[in-house]
C-alpha cells in the first residue's frame, strides 16, 4: 500500500516522538518548509518536555495518532533521538490503514517507520529530517522528488562512494534503518515479517556513537534472529568520514555467511548525503554491478 504523492500546497504534519525540539531551530524549519509551498501543522505536544527528556509517550503517540487520522496531513514528518519504541504499543495502526500517508524520518525513527510498514502494509521511508527537508542540499532535495513527490522507480542514485562487498544478486522486499533500532525491533511483536517474503536489509550506524564492535554486536544479534534466513541482501550507509576497514570486513563477512550481497554507500544515514530509502518497497541489490533497483 502506497500513500497520495505530495503536491505543493499540501499540510505537512511535524511531530517529535523521539526529542524534545528546539523550539527556534523547528520553527526555522517550519518557515522553510512554508517558503517551499507547503502548510505545516504542529503537533499539540511538539515542544513538551514532561519527563524532562522527553514528552510523556501517551502525548507524542496522541500526536501521531491525530496526525495519522487528519486526511488534511499528507506527509508525517520527524526527526531521531531516542524513545520512539515506547509509543508502539499505543500507535493506532488502524487508522494509519484507513487513512494510508507519506511518513518521513530516519535514525531513532526506524523503529515507528519500520513497524508501521510490518503492521499496515504501508509504505515508509527512511532518510530525511524536519531539518533536512527544509534545508536540502542539492542531492537531498532530487531524493525528496524522487521518493515523496513522485514516487519514481528506477536506480539507487549515488552521491558518494559505493563500494561492493560481496557479489551476488538480491530482491526483496527494502526493511530497514538505524542498525540499534532494528536489531531491538526484531523478535518483538511489532516486527510481523511474511514468512514467504524475502527483505533486502538495509542499515545505518556512526561511529560518533558506536564503535565497529558494538555495530557487529547488532549484526549478530540480526543474524541470531528468525528474520535472517528472509534477508537477500544488505546495503549498509554511511558510517566514517575515513574509510573503517574493520567494518567493510564484518559486512563482507555478513555477505560470505548468508551468500548474499553486501554493499556499503556513503549516500544515507548520519553523514552529509540523505538518500531515501521506501521500505516495503520491491528492490534488487546487485553486488557484481555495485547498483540497488527499485522496482
Amino acid at each position: 500500500m502506497t500513500a497520495q504523492r505530495l503536491r505543493r500546497g499540501d499540510t505537512i504534519g511535524i511531530i517529535a516522538p523521539s526529542q524534545v525540539p528546539d523550539r527556534a531551530v523547528y520553527e526555522e524549519n517550519i518557515r522553510c518548509l512554508e517558503r517551499q509551498g507547503y502548510r505545516v501543522k504542529r503537533g499539540r505536544n511538539l515542544y513538551k518536555a514532561t519527563y524532562g527528556y522527553l514528552a510523556a509517550e501517551t502525548e507524542r503517540a496522541a500526536d501521531l495518532n491525530a496526525m495519522a487520522a487528519d486526511d488534511e496531513v499528507k506527509l508525517i514528518l520527524f526527526g531521531g533521538g531516542e524513545g520512539a519504541a515506547e509509543l508502539l504499543p499505543l500507535v493506532d495502526f488502524e487508522a494509519i490503514k484507513a487513512h494510508p500517508k507519506l511518513f518521513l524520518s530516519y535514525s531513532d525513527g526506524t523503529s515507528l517507520l519500520a513497524a508501521i510498514y510490518l503492521n499496515t502494509g504501508l509504505v515508509t521511508y527512511y532518510g530525511q529530517t524536519p531539518g533536512v527537508a527544509a534545508r536540502p542540499s542539492a542531492y537531498d532535495r532530487a531524493q525528496f522528488e524522487q521518493h515523496i513527490i513522485k514516487g519514481e522507480a528506477g536506480p539507487f542514485v549515488s552521491n558518494g562512494e559505493r563500494c561492493a562487498l560481496h557479489g551476488g544478486v538480491g530482491e526483496g522486499i527494502l526493511l530497514g534503518g538505524y542498525a540499534g533500532n532494528m536489531a531491538l525491533l526484531a523478535g518483538s511483536r511489532y516486527f510481523r515479517t511474511d514468512p514467504a517474503a524475502r527483505y533486502l536489509l538495509f542499515l545505518e550506524d556512526h561511529e560518533t556513537f558506536h564503535n565497529v564492535a558494538h555495530v557487529s554486536m547488532l549484526l549478530s544479534h540480526l543474524e541470531q534472529s528468525d528474520f535472517a534466513r528472509q534477508i537477500s541482501g544488505l546495503l549498509f550507509g554511511h558510517y566514517s568520514t575515513a574509510a573503517q576497514p574493520e567494518l567493510r570486513e564484518r559486512l563482507a563477512r555478513f555477505g560470505q555467511k548468508h551468500k548474499v550481497p553486501v554493499i556499503c554507500c556513503d549516500d544515507f544515514g548520519h553523514g552529509e548525503n540523505h538518500a531515501i530509502l521506501p521500505i516495503g518497497r520491491r528492490a534488487v541489490l546487485d553486488g557484481d554491478q555495485n547498483t540497488l533497483w527499485f522496482c
